[in-house]
């Protein structure tokens, strides 16, 4: 863990580190990056706490690496390192137990370091007023959280931290979103918000669900808002053609296989972003059965058996985006006592993925299934 610290530093290949899940219940995240100080270089660390105020201290970039080893556990629970040359998450369990996955490869660009006075990173405050959030119901119009929608506000902000370190997106050219199997729309809300007024983007965002009194009731709350670019559809994801490859894709928990309709059509409309946590994984837990080999075990007791299921099915998820040449990771979404429906697949496209990778991809993913004895459905749609 300290050499990974030290090779991102010394190298200059690190974007940031997001520093999650702190000890101090005060702080929402904090986000490291180098920056330089009369012509010395160090590793500012931003901390943003719950009552809007943020935080910074700035550490010698020789010293960095040992500050950072000591925070792993001590401070927070989760650093997600961001670098020209892959990611890696640092998780430390309930129990102190540290687990490294490290996708940073050996060579990387050297980032663009700036000075002191670079502009700082926002998140969507926790007392300041926000439109969509009182329309919606989870602010009063002074702007504090209802006590009964803390949970649905912290999902949404982390939510956002995550997609903030998904891509860096180019300001000059319009986004295009999607958001499919919206709902009720929090999200999509977030989303507009994040980029239109946080990073001062032109954005077209397309969210489309079945409900027809859900979109109704969305797009009259857009249109009283002025969100000229949120566009709600009424109607089945199947049947939805995007105007063009969308540069981002996000669904909050579809459910059971409407999850593998949504990266199906995000991967067949070339998205080059995916942000989707599913939901209520049924499909895995009616086809897998017993087979007098090493799984059955995991299937004896049926609450072992769900939990078993679900993570096969979202590691096939992942292995089937990672085959169709993106970089993936699966990450926790909130707090596992907020919500079970806990996680979320972040995939990049990377035309880097060469076909035989692909290929190699595609033929663990059919080897996993006939281990196991199931046909996944989006197997068969993507």
């Amino acid at each position: 863990m300290l050499e990974i610290f030290k090779r991102v530093i010394s190298k200059r290949i690190l974007k940031k580190i997001v520093l999650s899940k702190a000890v101090n219940k005060g702080i929402v995240k904090s986000v490291a990056k180098l920056i330089t100080i009369k012509n010395e270089l160090y590793l500012q660390i931003e901390s943003f706490y719950t009552d809007g105020k943020a935080v910074q201290r700035n550490i010698k970039a020789e010293e960095a690496p040992d500050a950072l080893v000591l925070m792993v556990g001590h401070e927070y629970k989760q650093m997600n390192i961001i670098t020209t040359a892959g990611e890696c998450q640092i998780k430390v369990s309930g129990k102190g137990k540290v687990t490294v996955l490290d996708r940073i490869k050996d060579k990387g660009e050297a980032v663009e370091v700036s000075g002191h006075d670079r502009k700082k990173q926002h998140i969507i405050s926790s007392t300041e007023p926000i439109d969509f959030l009182f329309e919606l119901g989870v602010k009063d119009e002074n702007g504090r959280v209802f006590d009964k929608k803390r949970s649905k506000f912290k999902q949404i902000n982390r939510f956002l931290e995550l997609l903030s370190e998904a891509a860096d997106f180019d300001k000059n050219k319009e986004l295009y979103i999607l958001d499919l199997c919206c709902g009720k729309s929090y999200l999509s809300f977030a989303v507009y918000y994040y980029f239109t007024v946080i990073r001062s983007m032109k954005v077209k965002m397309d969210c489309v669900d079945l409900k027809a009194d859900v979109i109704e009731y969305c797009s009259s709350v857009s249109k009283k808002l002025g969100y000229t670019g949120l566009n709600f559809i009424a109607g089945d994801i199947n049947d939805f053609i995007p105007e063009r490859a969308p540069d981002l894709t996000v669904s909050l928990h579809a459910c059971d296989i409407a999850t593998d309709i949504v990266l199906s059509k995000a991967v067949r409309s070339g998205s080059e972003v995916i942000l989707s946590t599913p939901c209520c994984h049924h499909e895995m837990m009616h086809q897998i059965k017993p087979t007098g080999g090493g799984f059955d075990f995991m299937l004896t007791h049926s609450i072992l058996k769900q939990k078993f299921c679900d993570a096969a099915t979202d590691s096939l998820r992942c292995l089937m985006l990672e085959a169709c040449g993106y970089d993936v990771m699966a990450l926790e979404l909130i707090d596992p006592e907020e919500t079970p429906k806990n996680v979320l697949i972040r995939a990049n496209k990377n035309p880097k993925i060469t076909e035989a990778q692909k290929k190699k991809k595609l033929e663990e993913y059919e080897s996993i299934c006939e281990l196991l004895g199931v046909d996944p459905y989006l197997k068969n749609i993507i």
